[in-house]
C-alpha cells in the first residue's frame, strides 16, 4: 500500500513537493515524525528521487536515449 498515493499526483518532476504548513503530526513506517502527511510524502518522493527510483525515474532518460536525440538549432 503506497500511503502517498494521494499526492503522487501533485509531484514534479525534480523531486518537489509543494507542501502547507499545518500541523497535522504523523509517524512514516519507519517511526519518524513529520509535521504533516504531505512533509512526509515529500521526504519520501526525495528518497526515492536520490535512490534513483519511483515516480521520478520516468521522466528521466538513460544515457543511451540521450544520444539518440536530434538536437535543432
Amino acid at each position: 500500500q503506497d500511503d502517498c498515493s494521494e499526492f503522487r499526483s501533485q509531484f514534479e518532476a525534480g523531486g518537489r513537493l509543494s507542501c502547507t504548513r499545518e500541523n497535522a503530526p504523523v509517524r512514516d513506517a519507519s517511526g519518524k515524525q513529520h509535521t504533516n502527511k504531505c512533509l512526509m510524502c515529500a521526504e519520501k518522493f526525495k528518497k526515492e528521487a536520490q535512490r534513483g527510483g519511483g515516480t521520478v525515474q520516468r521522466n528521466k532518460l538513460s544515457p543511451s536515449e540521450r544520444t539518440k536525440q536530434v538536437r535543432c538549432s
